[in-house]
């Protein structure tokens, strides 16, 4: 006769074997079909500026490991135009599947207050997976202007009329020098651009007198002795550049400002997509090699959780309303 206490423990442990099985189709069969086998195909990733602007270095560096992560490519799509609108509004009406993203950041929380009919709306269509990454932002002038400081920037605005290039109106290149050109109590005239690299090209042209740019556009050409770095809008220096000082320290207050950016989806998309998504982007910025190229040119990756990030989007539509009362500016 067969001993039913030495066999208790297979029945056991085979109980728990299906017990397990069963649980996990049925957490399967929970989730849209869609994401089940996500990605089963190339991604898409939409930034809204243009190739070779601080956003789009960025996305492509991240991009490539992030394809390596996931299985499959994860292919850049710039789509630049009104202050990053145009792509916004592209990724705000595909379908929330994972397989299109958007490269979003400050510029987007900018835009609900700087355009009357941006075609978006910040929280209503989009979830904000990730921040992945922080820039300073630069104010350079042409080596051959005759301006070598913020003094000698005063008094040419005051000599005559002089431009300044943006990467588009609400982006920070815009609300920073106007600000900046508020507390200064000086005049320069705005000259909208696609993006950074446009507004670099319009300075080192001389079709402009300054700008305020991402910082890593700008940095290789301050390097090459292209661009005169005049003041960083940041609260310290940046250790690409430690000569350069803070407006801070020329005593320009409270002009403190930097570009963010991160991962976002389209509403909807299901959450075992955006908890894949955000979990092969960390295991992505944790990579050395990928952590260097971003921080090559100076800027900083800065990784923020879902919540955190959706807040910073929050909070800069609280300064862009406090920078618009303060120097002025009606939306357009």
């Amino acid at each position: 006769m067969m001993d039913k206490s030495l066999n208790a423990p297979q029945h056991s442990a085979s109980r728990r074997r299906l017990l397990q099985a069963a649980l996990i189709s049925a957490a399967a069969t929970a989730l849209p079909a869609g994401a089940q086998a996500w990605p089963s195909r190339p991604i898409k990733w939409v930034v809204p500026y243009m190739a070779g602007t601080g956003p789009d270095s960025a996305a492509r560096i991240v991009a490539e490991a992030l394809g390596q992560q996931l299985g499959q490519p994860v292919v850049i799509e710039n789509r630049p135009g009104a202050g990053g609108n145009i792509g916004a509004r592209q990724v705000a009406k595909a379908q929330a599947d994972g397989y299109t993203l958007l490269y979003s950041g400050s510029p987007m929380a900018a835009a609900m207050r700087m355009y009357k009919a941006p075609g978006y709306e910040v929280f209503k269509d989009f979830k904000h997976v990730m921040g992945m990454s922080r820039a300073d932002i630069l104010l350079v002038v042409h080596p051959d202007s005759g301006i070598r400081s913020l003094a000698d920037l005063a008094a040419a605005s005051k000599s005559r009329d002089i431009d300044y290039a943006s990467g588009g109106v609400g982006t920070p290149s815009h609300l920073g020098v106007e600000l900046l050109l508020s507390a200064m109590n000086i005049k320069a005239n705005h000259v909208p651009y696609k993006g950074a690299s446009e507004l670099v090209n319009a300075v080192l042209g001389q079709q402009v007198v300054f700008g305020a740019p991402i910082f890593s556009v700008a940095y290789p050409h301050v390097q090459a002795g292209k661009l005169t770095a005049l003041a960083v809008a940041g609260e310290q220096r940046n250790e690409k550049l430690p000569q350069v000082p803070t407006l801070a320290e020329l005593g320009v207050k409270n002009v403190n400002l930097s570009s963010w950016g991160g991962l976002s989806v389209p509403t909807g998309t299901p959450e075992a997509v955006t908890n894949r998504l955000r979990s092969a982007l960390e295991a992505v910025l944790a990579q050395p090699k990928v952590r260097q190229a971003l921080e090559m040119d100076g800027g900083k990756v800065q990784i923020l959780d879902s919540a955190t990030y959706t807040r910073a989007f929050e909070h800069e539509q609280q300064l862009t309303d406090t920078m618009m009362k303060r120097i002025g500016l009606q939306p357009v």
